[in-house]
């Protein structure tokens, strides 16, 4: 039913909802409240508490007055109960004045202020005794409103909507001995108390079932989506020997490692089509594993897309291509966004006719124009940045190939069973031999003249060091060029360059290039360089305006440094105070274990916070919170495992 058939919803208005992802009736009674104000105490006159939101139930005992100042007009009522009287007033409204009549009892809720001897509401909240009470007297919804509509008049629509349509609208698609089983109300009353709720309990209930419900479809379409793929035919590899290539790795395998590598070869072999997610903290060796799965590829003449989502991630991953495959006799090629039209033309070419063996590049490398000869495994790099239709516009790119993707971010279990729900995983948990534990402190701006010192020392021992600033140009925080020319004015002697978004791609590498090399002894820096980095010489990295990143973020960052075999240091600069960057920072200090921090993370900020505005692929819930609702999490994926229905059962339901 089109959302035009509501009464009093014209072309302005439809617009107003449909900008607002409103399109039919069912839209509007899935628009759930963003919030809740419990308006259900009504008190008397003499319970009203100063300075503090207040809801009343009077009657209007004058006449209403409009009266004119210099700069304002202001409209007074009085209302009063068995108790007294209470003056309510309004600044530049006249026209309210001929909405209350002597005489007639209203609910009121607003702010009671002291004003002298007497106690007086301003522009609060109102709604004739009589009528539906909506605004006042209940628990009353709060919703994140379209443009054009006021929360009284979006509340009004919800209401008379589900008085007209409910029952209609909100057919149930739970069974009803899966209700039983897991304790779940019906639909239709889920969904009148989560805009209404009769009381307390009666939201729980409605809250628990719809959560439930929206968890529970969305893990059947990944599963869905899991049992399609593990039911595809995959291109079979033949077991090889990995000797070659690890014999030109600069270190022997961990046992995570090894394990990992054992996943993929299982996953190779089984003439299945591999869809394998591989989850480590920083500088774990993802790479080094995703590597000698190209290898195995190639050597058995399929091709290999790794893709990245920066320029300077992509060129580093293609310079140890071409140290690890060209001597083994597989060439290497590099498409970005910033390779040259000849270079781009070449590589395009390598790529039509199967001469490149390994692909590596940025989106680049699914753009229309890129055609491959012989696609056998997809490799997606910091998977975090990309969407879920990148991924799979890649995997589009060939005949079922092998999928692999990475993410160095650690995941919390209760974000990864939604977040890669439809991926096996591999877990690298432990880091290289010989790497020592980063010692991480936090302290305010005075210390900034020590650290200054402490750049200097660093880099007298032949060391590097990164600081890394939240803005690019002149502001109120810390800049990236700002820092850079009062660090060159410090430390005259040190070599320091800036690197940024804002630079040419070739600009940027030039940088990187040079920092690799040790003509660069310190970067100031964007995030550009939160992932993917490897410079094992750098063992320093400052992080000015802590506050402004989160824990998975700043654990990011530090996982620039500790590369080596030397001691390596984070120092985290704030002159916040609040108790969340305190408790942050702390957590900072203490832990270095990824996956601690991304729970802490999680707690603090909410999934919708959680990778900041990237496209990660998480779905866009209209309920659920993924670290409230663990419990409710881990029981829809059971009944999800437990369910059986056909394909087009799926394609029915709302939340999918």
């Amino acid at each position: 039913m089109d959302i035009t058939n509501l009464k009093g919803v014209g072309a302005k208005r439809a617009h107003a909802l449909q900008s607002a992802g409103i399109f039919k009736v069912e839209d509007l009674l899935n628009y759930f409240p963003r919030d809740y104000d419990d308006r259900s105490k009504v008190k008397t006159v003499v319970e009203l508490m100063p300075e503090s939101i207040n809801t009343i139930r009077g009657v209007i005992a004058h006449d209403p007055e409009s009266v004119n100042l210099k700069r304002y007009n202001i409209t007074r009522i009085k209302i009063k109960d068995h108790t007294g009287l209470l003056e309510i007033i309004w600044f530049n409204q006249p026209y309210l004045k001929k909405n209350f009549i002597k005489g007639s009892e209203y609910i009121f809720t607003g702010k009671v202020r002291q004003n002298g001897p007497t106690l007086q509401m301003q522009a609060p909240d109102y709604e004739l005794v009589g009528e539906t009470q909506l605004t006042g007297g209940r628990i009353v919804p709060m919703y994140t409103t379209p443009k054009g509509y006021s929360q009284k008049t979006f509340r009004a629509l919800i209401y008379k909507t589900l008085e007209l349509c409910a029952k209609n609208l909100t057919q149930e698609n739970l069974s009803e001995e899966l209700r039983k089983k897991y304790g779940l109300c019906n639909r239709e009353y889920a969904v009148r108390n989560i805009h209404f709720p009769e009381s307390d309990e009666a939201f729980l209930t409605a809250r628990r079932r719809l959560v439930f419900e929206e968890l529970f479809f969305m893990q059947i379409a990944l599963l869905e989506i899991k049992n399609t793929v593990a039911e595809q035919e995959g291109i079979a590899l033949e077991e090889t020997d990995y000797t070659q290539i690890l014999d030109k790795l600069p270190f022997s395998l961990t046992n995570a490692q090894a394990a990992t590598l054992d996943d993929i070869k299982n996953d190779f072999t089984s003439g299945r089509r591999m869809n394998r997610l591989i989850q480590g903290d920083v500088g774990s060796g993802k790479t080094a594993v995703a590597f000698c799965a190209a290898y195995l590829a190639a050597k058995n003449g399929f091709q290999t897309a790794i893709m990245a989502p920066t320029d300077v991630l992509a060129s580093q991953h293609f310079a140890h291509c071409v140290e690890l495959f060209v001597p083994l006799g597989y060439e290497a090629v590099l498409l970005t966004g910033s390779v040259g039209t000849k270079a781009r033309r070449e590589a395009l070419a390598k790529i039509r006719d199967g001469t490149a063996d390994i692909i590596i590049g940025t989106h680049a490398l699914i753009q229309k124009g890129v055609s491959y000869h012989n696609l056998g495994l997809c490799i997606t790099d910091e998977q975090h940045r990309f969407g879920v239709n990148q991924r799979m516009r890649l995997t589009q790119k060939g005949e079922m190939p092998h999928t692999l993707v990475m993410s160095a971010t650690p995941i919390p279990r209760t974000l990864g069973l939604i977040l890669y729900g439809d991926l096996d995983i591999s877990i690298i948990g432990e880091l290289p031999p010989g790497r020592q534990e980063i010692k991480t402190y936090c302290v305010t701006s005075q210390y900034r003249e020590r650290i200054g010192g402490f750049i200097l020392k660093e880099t007298e021992q032949s060391r590097q060091v990164y600081v890394i600033c939240p803005a690019i140009e002149e502001s109120e925080l810390s800049s990236v060029t700002a820092y850079t020319s009062k660090l060159s004015a410090s430390l005259p002697n040190i070599k320091i360059a800036a690197l940024h978004g804002k630079m040419k791609p070739t600009e940027k590498q030039e940088v990187m290039d040079d920092f690799k090399a040790n003509k660069i002894q310190v970067i100031v820096s964007t995030t550009v360089i939160e992932v993917g980095i490897n410079v094992p010489n750098a063992t320093l990295m400052v992080v000015e305006n802590a506050e402004r990143f989160g824990l998975s973020q700043l654990h990011q960052l530090r996982g620039r440094v500790g590369r080596g075999t030397a001691q390596s240091y984070c120092v985290l600069i704030t002159d916040a105070k609040n108790n969340q960057t305190t408790a942050r920072m702390k957590a900072m200090t203490q832990t270095t274990d990824g996956f601690r921090l991304a729970e802490l993370d999680l707690e603090q900020r909410g999934a919708g916070d959680f990778f900041g505005t990237r496209q990660h692929g998480l779905p866009a819930f209209k309920i659920a919170n993924l670290y409230r609702d663990l419990d409710l999490l881990e029981i829809a994926q059971e009944a999800a495992r437990e369910f059986k229905a056909p394909a087009s059962f799926l394609s029915a339901q709302i939340f999918i």
